[in-house]
């Protein structure tokens, strides 16, 4: 499956994230861990590439982002009860779209390693405005909290978004990605 993501950021201190977490009391939180993958060269990095892999209770899918002049394209690929299980122990890219594109790249697979985790404990609420996230997310030694709205159209999505900071008196923060923040940590 593959679709344009649309999404803003914004990073939150924890009194924010506890203040926007109380307003869905009635949404259960999903836990998920993403396993990032690259070459300790990073050669996907290099290629415009991102390559993780998460994990939920049950089950894991594999996903492939390449920046668009606006939003990333993603792919994504859910991973055999036979595979997942495995992660993080080993790395194995099943037959499919994302490995292909891989190989297009000519990028030498035997390179690529997981290179850490990070887990999120997520709320999704789906508001008039698109789907928001609310994300608390911890790796190495780092705490993060984070809220995410992934919208369909660009300009009414800033809007909205920039809309309901103010409306949650929630200063713009800029937030880099989760694999962005979690490489910077490596």
């Amino acid at each position: 499956m593959q679709h344009l993501e649309i999404e803003f950021k914004n990073l939150l201190k924890k009194t924010e994230y506890d203040r926007l977490r109380s307003l869905f009391p009635e949404v259960t939180p999903v836990h998920q861990t993403n396993y990032y993958i690259d070459s300790p060269n990073w050669t996907l990095r290099e290629h415009g590439m991102s390559l993780r892999v998460r994990t939920f209770e049950e089950g894991g899918e594999l996903t492939l982002k390449i920046p668009q002049a606006i939003g990333n394209m993603e792919y994504n690929q859910e991973l055999p009860s036979n595979i997942w299980p495995l992660f993080p122990d080993q790395l194995h890219l099943p037959e499919g779209p994302i490995l292909d594109l891989i190989q297009e790249e000519r990028i030498n697979l035997e390179e690529l390693r997981i290179l850490g985790s990070l887990h999120t404990e997520r709320v999704e609420i789906q508001l008039p405005i698109g789907l928001l996230a609310i994300d608390k997310s911890s790796y190495f030694d780092q705490v993060d909290y984070e809220l995410e709205l992934e919208v369909t159209n660009p300009a009414q999505g800033r809007e909205d978004f920039e809309n309901f900071l103010k409306e949650q008196n929630i200063e713009q923060r800029k937030a880099p990605t989760k694999v962005a923040r979690f490489s910077a940590k490596l």
